[in-house]
């Protein structure tokens, strides 16, 4: 059953990409790989009469975000390399779905939802619950965020709280 664009998750999540600097833009979507959604270049596309899960919205908001600001244009071109995303990004687009739904408060299984995930969102919830942040090393790298560590010694908030929420 198609989702309501009012929900008050949705309206949440639009603010929020919104403040990020990621352009959603409403389209009558054929088959995508998930369900209403599709990304283009430094956007998302999103069919509110295919989309079944919002919190899928977070999750591919985190693919354009762990993106390089020059490889973000590029998708949905031939350009794009043909390993995008990589495995290393697939993960970082998870850990950032996660600090995303921390953020704004809502529940994990809003994006990890049982449809999702290869049946492994209670695996991933745990693992996030326990602080065993899976894709943190690529996020500090890429400069969104800092580990426990670096954070101490930076004099900032450590991850979930993330320093920006796009890759230059």
């Amino acid at each position: 059953m198609p989702v309501k664009e009012s929900s008050l998750e949705i309206k949440k999540v639009l603010l929020f990409l919104n403040e990020t600097g990621i352009d959603v833009i409403e389209k009558e979507l054929d088959n995508t790989f998930l369900p209403g959604l599709s990304l283009g270049p430094d956007c998302i596309y999103i069919d509110y009469n295919k989309l079944l899960y919002p919190g899928d919205i977070l999750h591919e908001a985190g693919h354009l975000a762990v993106t390089t600001s020059a490889e973000r244009k590029l998708v949905e071109t031939k350009e794009i390399a043909p390993d995008w995303p990589t495995q290393g990004e697939e993960i970082g687009a998870i850990l950032w779905s996660f600090a995303a739904s921390n953020y704004l408060k809502l529940p994990l299984d809003f994006v990890f939802h049982p449809d999702g995930y290869k049946d492994s969102s209670d695996w991933y919830i745990s693992n996030f619950n326990d602080k065993n942040y899976i894709g943190l090393p690529f996020l500090e790298w890429i400069g969104l965020c800092f580990s426990e560590e670096r954070a101490l010694k930076e004099g900032k908030e450590a991850f979930p709280i993330m320093q920006k929420w796009l890759r230059d």
